[in-house]
């Protein structure tokens, strides 16, 4: 079964490298395979440059797709990560 997800880029910054460096680093920890797509653009989640090719400014919505083996636990892991806006203030 896959998860899939719509999601806002909410943080000030977008998802810029530091915010996707730390996306690469949550999702590297899954064993499933993780994707993000913004207007038909699918890029690999687990690639830092992927995740910038995006150019995910505030606002931006994005869809998240895991699927394998803990595809729901890195799921919720990501979205949580970006509702946190990334560890970046407000």
């Amino acid at each position: 079964m896959t998860v899939r997800v719509d999601y806002p880029i909410i943080n000030p910054l977008g998802l810029h490298a530091r915010p996707s460096a730390k996306f690469v680093s949550l999702s590297a920890r899954y064993p499933c395979t993780v994707w993000l797509e913004r207007d038909g653009q699918r890029v690999n989640g687990k690639s830092i440059m992927g995740l910038m090719t995006l150019a995910a400014a505030q606002g931006t919505i994005l869809t998240l797709e895991t699927e394998g083996e803990g595809e729901q636990a890195c799921a919720d892991a990501l979205l949580a990560l970006a509702k946190d806006r990334f560890g970046e203030e407000a």
